[in-house]
């Protein structure tokens, strides 16, 4: 095997390709990236039994040939290298790679012992890849971290036709975002839980622009392993659908907010990062709804205390309530509208927070952010 590519052609497909390596398996092959040289390409491609990443790149391919390398090793060179042509060449147990005066050699595993990669399950449909970037970034704010749990460590993904909702919680918010594709069938109809951060590496790496396919395997008697597969151009990703009964979280959405609060969204999210600052970030920040400002309020007396107001625009009663601020911030910084509007049933429950483009118009529900409130002292 031997061929020649650009070093950012080289780097870029590493780079998507080493995300599905896991850093310390307990099989020491998936640790591998997997290089296939064929006619005027090379494939790049990695896979650990759940999650599968290929990249396909143009190349002067001088022979053919396939290898498997450590996806860290060849992931750190490919940063590290200067801006030349890279040339790689499989010289016996050993893979070259030669960039300028850059050299490098790596040594190889059994191809034998790797895994077959998983086929891209059957063409469901297409997103527009920038609206179903923003809807993954805004909704996996609120997917937990936390792997005691690891049903709220993934997406819940509804398909009803054109449209398809994304659900997260990590039991203190829950984030809901809809957004139109444009599906294989009308009918189409699906629900499944997808981990996080392939939707993460989804958005930030396939979400540049264009469209994007989205391919579903659907679990049967025979087939219990069910696929969710995305590519664009010369990229795809795969991953096994997680397990388990997400709860039902939709009914916590309340169907009416009588008590509602509208206010410049950037004023109110600089305010919470300088309020923020005097306390840690899951220590609440009280805020107050009340005579034509929102004011927060951070800190102790004995200790450090911070204070400031935004006006507010609002025809309901005085409320006071408070938050943790990072996830105050979070939510705030998942909007992209002017204006952000609470709305509450009363001061002991959740606020729904939404955007809205002018001060007195409707708030767009497209993404709702559910927040609970922190109880604290008078």
């Amino acid at each position: 095997m031997k061929f020649k590519l650009s070093r950012d052609a080289f780097s870029d497909a590493v780079s998507w390709t080493s995300r599905a390596v896991q850093q310390r398996p307990t099989i020491p092959i998936l640790s591998a990236v997997r290089l296939s040289a064929g006619e005027g390409e090379v494939e790049f491609s990695s896979f650990d039994y759940e999650v599968s990443a290929r990249s396909r790149v143009e190349a002067q391919v001088i022979e053919p040939g396939e290898a498997l390398v450590s996806g860290r090793l060849i992931s750190e060179i490919a940063k590290a290298l200067p801006n030349q042509d890279v040339v790689i060449t499989l010289n016996g147990p050993q893979v070259d790679v030669e960039c300028g005066r850059a050299k490098f050699g790596l040594g190889t595993m059994a191809l034998e012992d790797y895994p077959e990669l998983p086929v891209l399950p059957e063409l469901a449909g297409t997103a527009d890849a920038h609206a179903l970037s923003q809807a993954i970034t805004q909704v996996a704010i609120a997917t937990s971290r936390d792997d005691t749990l690891p049903l709220l460590t993934g997406v819940r993904v509804e398909i009803d036709g054109d449209r398809i909702t994304l659900l997260a919680t990590d039991r203190y918010r829950l984030a809901q975002r809809e957004l139109r594709w444009s599906p294989v069938s009308s009918s189409f109809n699906s629900q499944m839980l997808v981990k996080a951060r392939v939707l993460q590496d989804v958005a930030r790496n396939l979400g540049g622009g264009g469209t994007i396919d989205i391919s579903i395997s659907q679990a049967s008697a025979t087939d219990r392993a069910s696929i969710i597969g995305f590519s664009t151009g010369d990229r795809q990703a795969t991953s096994s659908l997680m397990d388990g009964d997400y709860p039902p979280v939709r009914k916590l959405f309340p169907e009416v907010t009588p008590l509602e609060y509208v206010c410049n969204r950037v004023e109110l999210l600089e305010a919470v990062k300088r309020v923020g600052l005097v306390v840690e970030r899951k220590t609440p920040v009280r805020l107050v709804f009340e005579d034509g400002f929102l004011t927060l309020d951070a800190g102790q007396k004995e200790a450090a205390q911070a204070q400031e107001s935004v006006v507010l625009s609002t025809s309901a009663e005085p409320l006071r309530t408070a938050f943790n601020p990072g996830y105050l911030q979070d939510g705030l910084s998942a909007l992209d509208t002017e204006f952000v509007r609470f709305g509450f049933t009363d001061a002991n429950k959740a606020a729904v927070v939404m955007g809205q483009a002018e001060e007195n118009g409707e708030a767009d529900a497209m993404f709702k952010y559910l927040l609970m409130p922190v109880r604290f002292g008078a």
